[in-house]
């Protein structure tokens, strides 16, 4: 399901007509600066739990050493933040079915 399915399917359940729901979907889920309300909370570190759907959050990655493996030359690959999302009970229960 892409975007446009995503907010056709809201209009439908919710009788909302499909602008408002196209605003609805991109005031949760857009990645531009200060527009969603999830890629914001979790750029400052802070985490969304949706109980029984799941939690969005920021994690952080230690620098490590790699290779490149075109010259087998050592390299170290820098700390990094990363957005991840872990599944919440309910919606694990559901895809199980």
């Amino acid at each position: 399901m892409n975007k446009t399915e995503l907010t056709d399917n809201l209009a439908k359940k919710t009788g909302m007509s499909k602008a408002a729901a196209k605003r609805a979907v991109d005031a949760l889920f857009s990645t531009a600066p200060r527009e969603g309300i999830i890629a914001n909370a979790v750029s400052k570190g802070d985490r969304v739990q949706i109980t029984g759907f799941g939690t969005f959050e920021r994690r952080n990655r230690k620098k490590r050493t790699g290779r490149n493996p075109q010259t087998g030359q050592s390299l170290v690959i820098p700390a990094a933040k990363y957005p991840a999302f872990v599944a919440g009970k309910s919606l694990k229960e559901r895809v199980l079915k």
